[in-house]
């Protein structure tokens, strides 16, 4: 069955958001961080939702974070939204071209219930997605977590390095 054939007797579309077009970034709002899928059309999105041990985790499980492998899964907007907000954010187009609408709606159908890595800082949600969108993964959300442990890692070093300057300078005093 065609994807765009697909009938949903109800399209979510909650009064803060506007419809989203086939091929639009959806960033869904969880409690701690931002979901990426991306919209099919009818309702429907594409999104990877991590896989441990053979069995798909929810992103609001810690088991995400930990994963290296996801499933590419179709589901229903409203679904995978819950009770949480989303907003179409095609953020990304100022700086690459999208895709033609039908090969980014084509190359998602055909990884449908697909296994792929999951990397949360290299490969997540976000890079999934843009990749289908604009033939480039990219993630603003983890480049920024990725500057917060450089950030610690090296605040954590400058501690330790000071730390045994102070013993030396202690030890010479005896």
């Amino acid at each position: 069955m065609h994807l765009l054939q697909m009938a949903s007797a109800a399209v979510f579309a909650p009064e803060n958001a506007a419809n989203p077009e086939p091929g639009d970034l959806i960033e869904i709002y969880r409690p701690a961080y931002q979901h990426w899928a991306l919209y099919l059309g009818d309702g429907y999105i594409i999104n990877v939702t991590p896989v441990d041990e053979g069995q798909p985790a929810s992103f609001s499980s810690t088991k995400s974070v930990f994963s290296r492998k996801a499933l590419v899964c179709m589901q229903l907007l409203k679904d995978v939204v819950g009770s949480d907000s989303y907003r179409i954010n095609n953020k990304y187009d100022n700086k690459y071209a999208p895709l033609p609408v039908y090969d980014i709606i084509s190359q998602a159908q055909y990884l449908i219930g697909q296994e792929v890595s999951y990397d949360l800082l290299g490969n997540n949600c976000e890079h999934f997605v843009t990749l289908l969108r604009y033939g480039e993964g990219v993630s603003e959300q983890a480049s920024r977590l990725i500057g917060a442990i450089s950030f610690v890692t090296a605040v954590a070093s400058a501690c330790s390095l000071l730390g045994l300057c102070h013993s030396r300078t202690r030890r010479r005093h005896f």
